[in-house]
């Protein structure tokens, strides 16, 4: 039997809000005397949402912002009901989804473990039991009988992952909770929740925006778009269908340049992707040739510069990049060009972004941008996500096999003449 069961869910509110006294008495007034109002309008965050799930299974699910993800966690977890439908729970539900809200300022961390434990249901013998290693997990073993209002932000959040996933529950929902603290709590936290899944066998629901952490911990993942299940099943799958359409997104809406940076020392600048015929393009096949160009006017001679090009993802994570510092450039007053030249393009399908900058190579910045063009790598046949197993780059490899191997002590890496 089904442990979750969810049947044509609806979660409705109304848009806007009365903004004074006087209107909320007309409008009151109105309907006393039967006279028709103007009604709000109706915005659904969650559309007739029909699905189960078994016990052990790990979900995922994923969304543009505002797919009402959070929304449905808090109608699983019992925070909020639905306009219509029906939500069926078998067990005990431990929810993380807002960590910290329910910390007191003027108590200690000690008391606040109590009191946070005893709202999530834990009994007070469990919370003994478990309080030292709630301490040690959350690093505050010199601060917990300091007032929660003397702690940083980053404190309290530790604080409370730390105590709500103390919880034995049979369902774990947790709402963007692994991105708390800095690097290395981050590094527990996504431990932890490992420990939860898989060897403890919990049923879980996880909503994050790391998609490649939904496909390294899910064995299921459903994608919401605007309050509709639109696609439940294998994770690869799923989100693979999230990629694309999140590149199709990003391409239509063609995000503005960040971080841009730059002197009087040059104008009319422009970035242009070009395919394998000099063609401008926004799209271009994997493993083909492609260019970057550089265009700009030079108000005045500008002696020995560099050029470094680079590419980025769309959330800014640094892939790879090249410059000609061993090919500095005297510019005189005019307009120029500067073109990178990429023999195969080696990303992996998916949308990308180009930063540039350009100076002296002892580090004078005449103009610097993020973001400044995107493009598109597409391949009918090459059909691969973002795994995992996979990562962003295309390896250009080969194997060798021998029937009957020997296997050295060592491998030997001999310079190349």
């Amino acid at each position: 039997m089904s442990i979750i069961e969810v049947n044509h869910i609806t979660k409705a509110y109304r848009l806007g809000q009365l903004h004074n006294i006087k209107e909320s008495f007309r409008q009151a007034l109105d309907r006393m005397r039967g006279t028709s109002t103007t009604p709000r309008p109706l915005f659904k965050a969650l559309d007739d949402l029909s699905f189960s799930i078994e016990a052990g299974e790990v979900i995922g699910v994923i969304g543009h912002n505002g797919a009402g993800k959070s929304t449905l966690l808090k109608l699983l977890a019992g925070i909020s009901s639905p306009t219509t439908g029906e939500v069926k729970v078998l067990g005990k539900v431990a929810p993380l989804i807002e960590v910290g809200a329910g910390l007191v300022g003027d108590l200690t961390g000690r008391e606040n473990i109590f009191l946070n434990g005893a709202i999530l249901g834990i009994p007070k013998a469990e919370i003994r039991r478990k309080f030292d290693e709630i301490v040690a997990f959350a690093e505050l073993e010199a601060f917990i009988d300091t007032p929660i209002k003397r702690y940083s932000s980053g404190m309290a959040v530790r604080l409370g992952f730390a105590v709500a996933t103390s919880v034995e529950s049979d369902i774990l929902i947790v709402d963007e909770v692994l991105a708390v603290g800095d690097l290395a709590f981050q590094r527990k936290c996504f431990d932890r929740m490992e420990d939860l899944i898989k060897r403890q066998g919990r049923t879980v629901l996880l909503v994050s925006h790391n998609i490649r952490q939904v496909e390294r911990l899910c064995t299921r993942v459903m994608l919401l778009d605007h309050g509709k299940l639109i696609a439940d099943g294998e994770p690869g799958v799923v989100c693979n269908t999230f990629y694309e359409k999140s590149d199709q997104k990003i391409h239509q809406e063609k995000p503005e340049a960040r971080n841009f940076e730059k002197t009087d020392d040059v104008e009319d600048i422009h970035i242009d992707i070009l395919d394998a015929a000099g063609s401008t393009t926004e799209s271009l096949d994997f493993l083909s040739p492609m260019r970057i160009r550089l265009r700009f006017k030079v108000k005045k001679p500008l002696r020995n510069i560099t050029c470094l090009v680079g590419i980025h993802t769309t959330d800014f994570v640094y892939l790879t990049a090249d410059d000609s510092i061993k090919y500095p450039q005297d510019f005189t007053e005019g307009p120029h060009s500067i073109e990178l030249l990429v023999n195969r393009l080696t990303l992996l399908p998916g949308v990308y972004s180009v930063r540039i900058w350009f100076g002296t190579p002892h580090g004078k910045s005449i103009f610097f941008g993020e973001n400044l063009a995107t493009f598109q790598v597409r391949s009918d046949d090459f059909h691969i996500t973002r795994e995992r197993d996979r990562g962003l780059v295309y390896l250009d490899t080969s194997w060798r096999f021998d029937s009957n191997p020997a296997v050295p002590d060592r491998i030997t890496l001999e310079a190349a003449s």
